[in-house]
C-alpha cells in the first residue's frame, strides 16, 4: 500500500532531517545573489550616472553566475561542498566590496571606473557559491535510502523552490529599500556581509558531509547518452529563464507604454508570489501522477495562461493575469530539479544541480534580450510573444520527456 503522509508532516520532517538550523541558514545564505544583479545595476548606474554601464554590470554579474555555476559544482563534486563553497564565498564577497571601491576610485559619485566596475561585476558572477543547488544536492544525499524517499525529496524540492522565488522577490526589495534609505553602495556592503556569515554557516553546517565528494566517480568518464538525459532539463530551465527574461522586459514595457515603466518590476513580483504558494504545494500531489506527467500538466497550464498576457489594458487586470500565471511556474521549477537530480550521472549531482541554475541565468539575459528588442520595435504584445513560445518550448520538452520514460517502461 502507499504510504499516506500529510503535507505538514512531511515538512515537518524536514527540520529533522537536515537539522533544525539548516533551513534559515540556506535561505539566508542564498539572499546575496537575490541582491547581487540589481544591486550591481543600482551601484553602477548611480555611481557613473550611465544606465548603459548599469546594464552592462548587470549582464557581466549574469554571464559570471551562468559560466560559475557549474565549475562551482563540478569542484564540490570533486572535493566536497564544505570547501568548495567557503573558498567561493570569501572570493565573493571580496569582490561585491571589489565593486564598491571600483565604483567610487576616488570617493566621487561620478568618478566610477568603467573596467574596474565590470571586472568586479564578472568576479562576483563567477564567485556566487550556488547556496540553492548544492542545498538540493545536500537533500538528495540526505533522503538517500530512506524508505520514504519520494514523499521526503518532493518536500525538500518543494521547499527549495518556494525559498527561491521569496528570496528573488526579496532581494531586489531590500536592494531598493537600502539604496534609497541609506545610499546605493549600501546593499552590496550588507551583500558581501550576509555571505561572509551566512554562506560560511552553510558552508560548515554537518549537511555538507552528506553531500560528500566522490571524486573517482566525478572523474570517471560518462557515457553521452547519459549526458543527453541531462541536456533534456539543463533545456527546460534555459526555455524556464527565457520565460522569467521575457515576462520582465514585456511587464516593463507594459507599465512604459502607461507612463509608469518603473512598475514593471513590482507587477513581476506577483508571478513569485503564487509561484512560491504554489512550489509548496507540490509535495501534496500523487505519487503515481509521476514528474513527466506532472511537468506536462504544468507546462500545459503555463501555456494557456501566459496566453492571457495579451489581454490586460490596466495594471490591475496585469497583476490579475500574473498572479495566474505564476501558478504553474513552481510545480515546474521544482519538478526539473527533480528529475535533474535523477538524471544525474553518478558523483556529479552538485554539477548537474549548478548547471541546472546557470541555464535559468542565461535564459534571463537570452529571453531580456529577445524580448527587450521586439518590445523597442512592435510594444509589449510583442515582447509577450517571447514567454508564450517559452511556455510552449518548456511543454514540448516535457512530452518528450514523458513518452521516453513510457518507452523506457518507467513512471
Amino acid at each position: 500500500m502507499p504510504i499516506r503522509v500529510s503535507i505538514l508532516a512531511r515538512y515537518a520532517a524536514l527540520p529533522a532531517l537536515a537539522g533544525p538550523a539548516f533551513i534559515p541558514v540556506a535561505l539566508v545564505a542564498r539572499l546575496p545573489l537575490a541582491m547581487l544583479t540589481i544591486g550591481a545595476l543600482t551601484l553602477a548606474s548611480v555611481a557613473s550616472g550611465s544606465y548603459a554601464l548599469g546594464g552592462l554590470a548587470a549582464g557581466a554579474v549574469g554571464l559570471g553566475s551562468a559560466v560559475g555555476a557549474p565549475a562551482v559544482g563540478w569542484l564540490a563534486d570533486r572535493s566536497g561542498q564544505r570547501r568548495v563553497v567557503l573558498v567561493a564565498g570569501l572570493l565573493n564577497a571580496a569582490a561585491m566590496l571589489a565593486l564598491v571601491g571600483a565604483s567610487y576610485p576616488h570617493g566621487g559619485l561620478r568618478e566610477s571606473a568603467p573596467w574596474g566596475v565590470l571586472a568586479a561585476s564578472l568576479a562576483a558572477g563567477l564567485t556566487t557559491p550556488q547556496v540553492g543547488p548544492l542545498a538540493r544536492a545536500r537533500w538528495m544525499a540526505l533522503t538517500e535510502g530512506r524508505p520514504r524517499r519520494v514523499l521526503e525529496l518532493d518536500a525538500a524540492l518543494s521547499y527549495e523552490g518556494t525559498a527561491d522565488e521569496l528570496t528573488f522577490v526579496l532581494g531586489p526589495a531590500l536592494v531598493g529599500a537600502l539604496a534609497a534609505l541609506v545610499a546605493p553602495w549600501v546593499p552590496l556592503v550588507v551583500g558581501a556581509a550576509l555571505t561572509l556569515g551566512f554562506v560560511t554557516a552553510f558552508a560548515l553546517h554537518p549537511t555538507a558531509r552528506a553531500a560528500h565528494p566522490q571524486p573517482h566517480a566525478a572523474a570517471s568518464p560518462v557515457p553521452a547518452r547519459s549526458w543527453l538525459l541531462v541536456l533534456v532539463p539543463v533545456a527546460a530551465m534555459v526555455a524556464m529563464g527565457t520565460f522569467f527574461g521575457s515576462t520582465q522586459a514585456g511587464l516593463t514595457a507594459f507599465a512604459g507604454a502607461r507612463g509608469a515603466a518603473e512598475v514593471g518590476g513590482l507587477l513581476y513580483a506577483a508571478v513569485g508570489l503564487t509561484s512560491a504558494a504554489a512550489a509548496l504545494s507540490v509535495a501534496a500531489w500523487p505519487a503515481t501522477l509521476g514528474l513527466p506527467m506532472r511537468w506536462v500538466a504544468a507546462a500545459g497550464a503555463m501555456l494557456a495562461f501566459s496566453v492571457l498576457l495579451f489581454v490586460p489594458e490596466t495594471f490591475g487586470s496585469m497583476t490579475a493575469t500574473l498572479l495566474l500565471l505564476g501558478l504553474p511556474v513552481g510545480p515546474i521549477m521544482v519538478t526539473v530539479f527533480g528529475i535533474g537530480g535523477r538524471v544525474a550521472p553518478a558523483g556529479r549531482v552538485g554539477t548537474v544541480m549548478t548547471a541546472l541554475a546557470s541555464g535559468i541565468v542565461a535564459g534571463t539575459a537570452l529571453g531580456a534580450a529577445l524580448a527587450g528588442a521586439l518590445a523597442e520595435s512592435g510594444g509589449p504584445a510583442s515582447a509577450f510573444g517571447v514567454p508564450v513560445a517559452s511556455a510552449g518550448a518548456l511543454l514540448a520538452l516535457g512530452v518528450v520527456v514523458l513518452v521516453a520514460r513510457r518507452a523506457g517502461g518507467g513512471s
